[in-house]
C-alpha cells in the first residue's frame, strides 16, 4: 500500500460509504461541514454522530485496502517475544500493536490503515516484512495499557519484605500528641521508600484495574483497602496496621494538604503520570474512630467515553436524544443516584455540540474532566462561588449553552429556569429516582407547573449496570418463566418457552468478576404536549410515567432487559440496578 493509494481513498472515503449505501448524501454533507469546522479525521465525526459504527467503518476500510479486520479483545494473549520486537515509545506514539510473527513477517494491528509511514518506520525499526491487520482505536489503547503498562515494582509482599530488612520499626512514629517532633518524624516517614512504593503500588494498581475509587479504611487492629471497579468493591491486599499514618501522610503530601490536621476533613487533588497519560485523583480524607479514613476517586480522561453511541442507549432512544439537545433553547434534566455515570452522559453531550460557533460555558463541582473549547468554572460555596451564583454571571457571558453541575436548591432551578426562558440551552442534573419524578421534585422544591412545562424539554433517568467479559462469556438456557418477572414477554424471545442469558465464569481478564466494564441503561423522557398538561394539572409521578410509556418511552427495567436479552448483561445486574415497573 503506498502513499498515494492511501491518499486517494482517504479523499474519496466519504464518496464511497455513500455509494454503497452506508450513509447518505446528506450525513455526508454534514459530516463534511463539520470537518471544515473542526479539522476531525471524517471518519471520526461520522461515528461520533451515529451515522456509522466503528466497526462497521473500519471493516469497510479493511475491505478497500484489501486489509483483514480483527478484534484484538477476541484475539486472546500475545506472546512476550511478539510484544518486545516493538519498543514502547513506537507503539504509542503510532497507535499500533504486534499481534503475531512468523519467521521474518511481523503482523502489526492498527486504526489508521493510511498512516503508511508507521509501516515505514516499523519495517526499518524491526528489520522485518509487515503485514497490517485494522482493529478499533479503543482495543489498540487497551492492549497497550495491558502489554505496555507500567507494571508495578514488586508487589506489596515483596515491598513488605524489603522492609523487614531495614530498621520497619522507625515508621511507627505517631500518638496522639502533635508535637513539633513528631510531625517532622511523620513527615521523614511519608516519604520513606517502602512507604513511597506502596502508595506508588495502591495507585498503580488501581489505574490497571480500571478502578474508580480506592479506599483506605482503618479499624482497630487492621487497615483495609478496597477498590470500585466497574461499582462494586473488591478487596486488595492492604499494608500493616503500624503504616497507616505514614501512608496517609504521604497521600497527604501529594495532595498538598495539611499533615499536622488530623481532627477534621480535608479534600485534595494529584496529578500522576502513567503510561504516559495523565491522571488525576481526587482526594477525600474523614476522621474516623481509629484513624483516617482516605478516599480516592479515579478521574482518567483516556478512559472518558465521549461517543454518545458508545454509552448504552438504544437506537431509539438515542434517536430521540440527539433530537433533543439540537433544540436551541429549553432544560435538559440528567437524573440519577451518585455513581451512575450522569456526568459521563453530559460530558459526551457537551462534546457532541462543541463547535467554533457554540459558546459552552460550565459550572461544576468539582471540574471532574477538562474539555478542549468549554469553559468550566469550579464552585467555590465556601467563599460564595456556588451554582446560582456562577449561573447567575453566566448570563452576562452571552452564553450559548449551560451545564450546571446540580440543581440542589430553589434559587438555582429559578435561575436555570430564566435562563432556558431567555433563549439558552441549560443541562443539569437532579437526584430522583426515575424521569418523569424529576417534574415532581421540581414542584416540591416550589417552582411553579406553568415554569416546568414551558421549559423542560426532556428528561433522562439513567443506571450502570455490568457488562460481562467477553473473554469468559458462556450461555445457558432458562424457562421462559423464570425471566417473565423480570418483565421479559413472549414477543421479546420469539414466543420461546426457553430463553438463552449469558454469563461470565470468570478470568483473568476480569478478575474472576466475569464482568469487564459497564454500559448506561437510559429512560429518556421527551415533553411532549400530552406530558406537558400534566405537568400543569400537576399529575403524579405515576400518571406521569404511565403517559410517557404509552408515547414510547423505554423504562430504565425495560433498558436493562434488553441488553439481557442481547447478552450484555446478566439477570442479577438487572435485578441490582433497577426496579419494576
Amino acid at each position: 500500500m503506498g502513499v498515494r493509494q492511501a491518499t486517494v481513498i482517504k479523499e474519496k472515503l466519504g464518496n464511497l460509504l455513500v455509494d454503497v449505501g452506508i450513509i447518505s448524501k446528506e450525513q455526508l454533507k454534514e459530516a463534511n461541514e463539520e470537518q471544515k469546522k473542526t479539522g476531525m479525521k471524517l471518519g471520526k465525526i461520522l461515528t461520533a454522530r451515529g451515522y456509522i459504527s466503528e466497526d462497521v467503518l473500519l471493516a469497510f476500510l479493511g475491505k478497500q485496502f484489501g486489509i483483514s479486520f480483527i478484534s484484538l479483545d477476541e484475539y486472546g494473549d500475545i506472546p512476550k517475544d511478539v510484544i518486545k520486537s516493538v519498543p514502547e515509545s513506537m507503539v504509542k506514539r503510532q497507535m499500533v500493536i504486534p499481534v503475531y510473527k512468523k519467521k521474518n513477517v511481523l503482523t502489526i494491528a492498527m486504526a489508521d490503515p493510511m498512516n503508511v509511514f508507521a509501516v515505514d518506520d516499523l519495517r526499518l525499526m524491526t528489520g522485518c516484512d509487515v503485514n497490517v491487520v485494522i482493529a478499533s482505536e479503543s482495543e489498540i489503547k487497551s492492549a497497550i495499557e495491558k502489554y505496555y503498562g507500567s507494571s508495578s515494582k514488586g508487589s506489596m509482599d515483596d515491598i513488605l519484605k524489603e522492609m523487614e530488612t531495614g530498621d520497619a520499626d522507625d515508621l511507627e512514629i505517631v500518638n496522639e500528641s502533635e508535637g513539633e517532633e513528631e510531625l517532622s518524624a511523620l513527615a521523614l516517614a511519608a516519604e520513606d521508600a517502602p512507604v513511597v512504593k506502596i502508595v506508588n503500588l495502591l495507585l498503580g494498581e488501581a489505574i490497571k484495574m480500571g478502578a474508580s475509587d480506592i479506599h483506605i479504611e482503618p479499624y482497630e487492629k487492621t487497615l483495609r483497602i478496597r477498590y470500585r471497579v466497574d461499582g462494586v468493591l473488591h478487596q486488595a491486599k492492604a499494608p500493616p496496621k503500624k503504616l497507616q499514618n505514614a501512608v496517609v501522610s504521604r497521600i497527604k503530601i501529594m495532595s498538598s494538604l495539611d499533615i499536622a490536621e488530623r481532627r477534621l476533613p480535608q479534600d485534595g487533588r494529584i496529578k500522576i503520570r502513567v503510561s504516559n497519560r495523565e491522571v488525576d485523583l481526587r482526594v477525600s480524607i474523614l476522621p474516623t474512630a481509629f484513624g483516617e479514613k482516605v478516599v480516592m476517586r479515579v478521574l482518567d480522561a483516556a478512559a472518558l467515553c465521549l461517543d454518545l453511541t458508545k454509552l448504552g442507549f438504544e437506537e431509539n432512544t438515542l434517536s430521540v436524544y440527539n433530537k433533543n439537545i439540537e433544540i436551541p433553547y429549553g432544560i435538559v434534566l440528567v437524573t440519577g443516584p451518585t455513581g451512575s455515570g450522569k456526568s459521563t452522559t453530559l460530558y459526551s453531550t457537551l462534546s457532541t455540540l462543541n463547535y467554533p460557533d457554540k459558546n459552552i460555558v460550565t459550572i461544576e463541582d468539582p471540574v471532574e474532566y477538562v474539555l478542549e473549547g468549554i469553559n468550566q468554572v469550579q464552585a467555590k460555596p465556601d467563599i460564595g462561588l456556588t451554582f446560582a451564583a456562577g449561573l447567575r454571571s453566566f448570563l452576562r457571558q452571552d452564553p450559548d449553552i449551560i451545564m450546571v453541575g446540580e440543581i440542589r436548591d430553589t434559587e438555582t432551578a429559578e435561575i436555570a429556569i430564566n435562563a432556558a426562558l431567555t433563549g439558552h440551552l441549560v443541562f443539569s442534573t437532579l437526584h430522583t429516582n426515575d424521569a418523569p419524578g424529576a417534574v415532581t421534585r421540581l414542584n416540591n422544591m416550589g417552582i411553579e407547573p406553568f415554569l416546568t412545562s414551558s421549559t423542560i424539554i426532556m428528561v433522562i433517568a439513567q443506571r450502570l449496570v455490568r457488562v460481562i467479559c467477553k473473554k469468559c462469556k458462556e450461555s445457558y438456557e432458562v424457562p421462559f418463566d423464570s425471566v417473565s418477572g423480570l418483565g421479559v414477554t413472549k414477543e421479546m424471545v420469539g414466543g420461546s418457552d426457553k430463553v438463552t442469558l449469558y454469563k461470565g465464569k470468570g478470568c483473568d481478564n476480569c478478575t474472576n468478576t466475569g464482568y469487564r466494564g459497564r454500559l448506561a441503561c437510559y429512560e429518556v423522557m421527551e415533553i411532549n404536549d400530552r406530558i406537558r398538561d400534566l405537568v400543569l394539572e400537576r399529575a403524579s409521578t405515576h400518571v406521569v410515567k404511565q403517559a410517557a410509556c404509552e408515547e414510547g418511552m423505554l423504562t430504565l427495567r425495560e433498558a436493562a432487559v434488553k441488553k439481557l436479552l442481547s447478552g450484555t448483561t446478566t439477570v442479577e445486574e438487572v435485578m441490582r440496578v433497577t426496579f419494576a415497573d
